[in-house]
């Protein structure tokens, strides 16, 4: 808790200094949220290289719009919808494709939110086996296309709600809608998701 405090804290530092024209302190903005945004622009996209064109397009369009973040939400919560309209839009105009494996466990790695093997695999307390880290990666493939073939505004609070671990409330703020009408997309986009990975239950099952 004392951790958060002083995070969010060190944010509002650094959002006010921005604000103010600091762009070393927009710089330690952009350090603090890069891995967030990228790993949410490459699940969106399917691509390395369209995410992180996503980033720097999601920093400047966010620089150039500060002055309008009011602070009646989190820094992150404006940011992320900053990004996500940037990588909808991404994404809109270049066909999604699903990642590689290696980009995939990259964008798994990173502590934000729950691996997807909570999601597509088993908890191994050991070091799974070659055979068992190639069925892993098949199962994270198959997951994350399916999230990716979603509408875009389904897609969007699966990535917040279940990827992000980001709260109804917060998901609300970013999306621009009421917190019923998130719950009632997320569990269309679990049904969705349910009926796509139907065809894949053999490899998915534990």
């Amino acid at each position: 808790m004392h951790s958060d405090q002083s995070n969010a804290a060190q944010v509002s530092v650094l959002v006010d200094r921005a604000k103010q024209g600091d762009r070393e302190a927009f710089d330690g903005l952009v350090g603090l949220y890069t891995p967030q945004i990228y790993n949410l622009a490459l699940r969106i996209t399917g691509s390395s290289e369209d995410a992180e064109d996503c980033v720097q397009d999601a920093f400047v369009r966010a620089f150039s719009r500060l002055h309008t973040f009011r602070g009646e939400a989190a820094f992150s919560t404006w940011l992320f919808r900053v990004a996500i309209n940037v990588a909808n839009d991404s994404a809109k105009r270049r066909t999604r494709r699903p990642l590689p494996a290696s980009q995939l466990a990259a964008a798994d790695s990173d502590g934000e939110g729950p691996d997807l093997e909570t999601i597509a695999g088993p908890n191994a307390e050991q070091a799974p086996t070659p055979d068992e880290a190639a069925i892993l990666r098949q199962r994270r493939e198959i997951v994350l296309a399916a999230v990716q073939s979603l509408p875009d505004h389904h897609r969007a609070v699966v990535l917040l709600y279940d990827f992000q671990g980001l709260s109804y409330d917060e998901i609300a703020h970013i999306t621009g809608t009421r917190v019923g009408t998130v719950k009632s997309r997320l569990n269309r986009a679990r049904l969705a998701l349910k009926e796509l990975l139907t065809p894949h239950l053999e490899l998915l099952r534990d």
